[in-house]
């Protein structure tokens, strides 16, 4: 599987090909996600890039301007279309640049050309950039076909505090409000997290907590950006993102996976938004749309 090694500061970082995924993150001897082994496979979608929609799809079909679509159902136990069309897509670099422990950056770039599950055409590129403050990603999409295209991104990091069980982790989500689902994991109404086991708002121990749910009604700080953090006994790790750009995140604990780590997935739209239409972003001919999002120490 290739992929493109990065420094920075105290930080390395690894990007493959196969989804320009991030395979690893670390900070001296620390891990802050989750890895696999080099010659893969992709686990629990790892580090993957969600375009053109992050989440579900219910059923794999969506009607958009009129016209009904069909995308292949990849999670059969629930019937949807799960995280988009680019997560195991091979990316190709088109840019690196590698200065051995002071910074460095990789971009790839990705067409998605029109399917019957997705008739439209869109060029996306994503950068990696590493420096002394952590690793920050850019994706951006450009619709270079002669339609207006349905989009919502997002990135899929399990992210990691420190080498202790994650139930002892404290964790800090800045989230008003909580999208509960079915039993399929498709949204069904908005709430408060206000006097639930979903409240984060002041950091917490997650102990026993299941999560999978995705959050909304983000705080920033004064320049608008979101942080959520995780704390271990040994350190900690912050994702950060512009919050009106990604109004949402997932958190997956992950029980029962088997998985290191804890999923927290800033995303433009929640599950479904291709026939909910909730913060669905729509691009014209010529359009783009950029986000970005920064992983690092804390």
């Amino acid at each position: 599987m290739p992929q493109y090694v990065l420094h920075g500061g105290d930080y390395r970082a690894e990007i493959t090909r196969l989804g320009a995924a991030l395979r690893v993150l670390r900070h001296g001897d620390r891990d802050l996600v989750a890895s696999w082994p080099e010659e893969g496979p992709i686990p629990h979608y790892s580090g993957t890039l969600l375009a053109p929609w992050p989440n579900r799809l219910a059923g794999g079909a969506y009607t958009f301007q009129g016209e009904r679509f069909e995308a292949p159902v990849n999670e059969p136990e629930r019937g949807h279309a799960l995280h988009g069309l680019v997560a195991f897509a091979d990316w190709e670099a088109v840019e690196l640049l590698a200065v051995e422990d002071d910074h460095g950056f990789v971009r790839l770039a990705h067409t998605i050309e029109p399917s019957p599950a997705y008739p439209f055409r869109l060029a996306l590129q994503v950068r990696y950039a590493l420096g002394p403050d952590g690793l920050t990603t850019t994706l951006t999409a450009e619709n270079v076909g002669d339609r207006p295209a349905p989009y919502g991104c997002g990135p899929h990091p399990w992210l990691i505090a420190d080498d202790g069980a994650k139930e002892g982790w404290e964790l800090e989500l800045p989230a008003e409000r909580v999208l509960r689902t079915d039993e399929t994991l498709l949204p069904t109404t908005l709430e408060p997290v206000a006097g639930t086991d979903f409240d984060f708002r002041a950091p917490r121990r997650l102990g026993g907590t299941v999560l999978d749910e995705a959050f909304t009604g983000l705080a920033a700080d004064p320049g608008g950006t979101a942080h959520v953090r995780l704390r271990g006994a040994r350190g900690g790790v912050r994702i950060s993102w512009d919050a009106a750009t990604m109004p949402w995140v997932q958190v997956c604990t992950g029980t029962g996976f088997g998985h290191r780590g804890i999923a927290v997935e800033p995303m433009t739209c929640p599950a479904d938004a291709f026939n909910s239409g909730t913060d669905l972003v729509v691009l014209d001919p010529g359009g783009k749309h950029e986000a970005s999002w920064t992983i690092s120490v804390v």
